[in-house]
């Protein structure tokens, strides 16, 4: 196969110490550069640059060996001090919102070492097998003489890039897949839609944020998949209605998400049933459903709480998609249980963030919660041990000590199973109002083959 077109909504390469969950870098992302190591739908990882590793029993050791003749773009092989680099690099970055990741906490005290020039190997004072997730989202990226971040050891070199515009990719050995690749950014999903009907493309991608109800006509091939993010609301459990736990269940009872999911979304979601999807690590083991929509139970829930006044929900513009939208079904849905809220919108979503972290919520905020790994999200956002910037003051003695238990299994079964038991105890007492989980949604001619797509919303082509 010689070429294939694709409409993406975004066309760039971050710079190489930037971590996004933005679905069309990712995509681009997947194809240029190799992740350390690759993460699967359930939660668990296998090899990437990284081919293979070893760990100490405790789980305190690790040794990880690159994968055999791993060679950057420009033909310089890759190396144990290349991975350092960047691994110093993204500990000392910050995200989108210039808020500093959270890397940094996790690895404090981690010690990394390089026994060959082939190898890395870590000794950290903790238990540290959650390292296999934190991998999983590092994309090793040297810069181009033209300064930008596009050397990688991915099945795909960039030929020709025009940030924010298009980009031209060539298979970098033999493979049966296609040799080269066109990406166009097209920002509005409707557009995209439109150029793949005309011909203008092949294929085209986050056809889920189109404004109308999509066809899934026979004209096209389609391919649809949840993803791992969770559009949620923090509840603010410092102070408030929402320090009552019955108060924090009757808001997930109060609020009929199926309908939000087909009105809205036309859909394309499927429900949450605590902190993380369906495709992280223990939600299997935690054989969940949904809390249901049940007014009566969330009135009589209610009988128990001092209500107090007026609740504040707030609320940026977009990031999630359709914030505004949503946040006003949430708010008929309160007033329909006998709670009287007002909504607050942030124009300004970068300051939104920077709010939330500082605990601005008022009474619950709308955000999208996007880390793949369960490790992350239960550190960055539940645990009061921590305290992170995302937690809003949630605290449980008994699910601490299952953290705890779960940060300590090493081997995947026993860290599943442990996780699990967290993601159990969520859902019978959630800190937040659990909403869905996206479906992305792309589209191709019929004769494109091979076409695929992840929980991450990655589109995948083959090679």
């Amino acid at each position: 196969m010689e070429q294939i077109t694709i409409a993406l909504e975004k066309v760039d390469f971050f710079p190489a110490n930037r971590v996004t969950d933005d679905t069309s870098i990712l995509t681009l992302k997947n194809l240029v550069f190799e992740p350390l190591l690759r993460w699967r739908p359930g939660g668990q990882v296998g090899p990437g640059l990284l081919g293979s590793w070893t760990h100490a029993e405790d789980g305190r050791r690790w040794r990880f060996d690159i994968r055999p003749g791993a060679t950057f773009h420009d033909g310089k092989p890759c190396t144990a001090e290349d991975i350092l680099a960047y691994i110093d690099g993204i500990l000392g970055a910050v995200d989108t919102f210039g808020m500093k990741w959270s890397y940094a906490r996790y690895l404090a005290d981690a010690r990394f070492s390089i026994p060959t020039a082939g190898s890395i190997a870590l000794v950290n004072p903790e238990p540290i097998a959650d390292i296999l997730d934190i991998f999983s989202e590092f994309y090793i990226a040297r810069t181009a003489p033209d300064g930008s971040a596009t050397l990688g050891t991915g099945p795909y070199r960039v030929m020709e890039f025009a940030a924010k515009r298009s980009v031209t990719l060539e298979r970098v050995g033999a493979g049966d897949g296609y040799r080269r690749i066109v990406a166009h950014c097209v920002p509005a999903a409707d557009e995209r839609l439109a150029a793949l009907r005309a011909g203008q493309v092949d294929a085209a991608a986050n056809l889920e944020r189109a404004s109308t109800r999509l066809a899934f006509d026979d004209a096209l091939t389609w391919g649809r998949q949840s993803n791992t993010l969770s559009v949620i609301y923090y509840l603010n459990c410092l102070r408030g209605l929402f320090t009552a736990p019955e108060a924090r269940l009757a808001v997930n009872h109060a609020v009929d998400v199926r309908a939000i999911i087909e009105e809205i979304f036309h859909g394309l979601a499927v429900r949450a049933s605590t902190v993380v999807s369906p495709h992280h690590l223990g939600h299997a083991d935690a054989r969940l459903a949904a809390i249901p929509f049940d007014r009566a139970r969330a009135k009589a829930l209610l009988d128990r709480c001092d209500i107090g006044g007026e609740l504040v929900i707030r609320t940026p513009e977009y990031m999630p998609e359709k914030a505004v939208e949503v946040s006003r079904v949430v708010q008929d849905s309160l007033a329909a249980i006998g709670l009287r809220a007002r909504l607050d919108i942030q124009e300004d979503r970068p300051a939104y963030a920077r709010e939330v972290g500082a605990k601005k919520i008022g009474d619950m905020a709308i955000f999208d919660s996007s880390p793949h790994s369960t490790y992350r999200i239960l550190n960055d956002k539940i645990s009061s041990q921590v305290k992170a910037v995302w937690w809003q003051g949630h605290h449980d003695a008994g699910l601490e000590a299952m953290i705890r238990d779960a940060n300590r299994a090493v081997l995947p079964a026993a860290r599943a199973a442990a996780y699990g038991r967290c993601l159990a105890r969520l859902n019978a007492d959630p800190p937040w109002l659990y909403l869905f989980h996206p479906v992305d949604v792309f589209a191709a001619k019929p004769a494109c083959r091979g076409l695929t797509l992840d929980p991450k919303g990655v589109l995948g082509i083959p090679a």
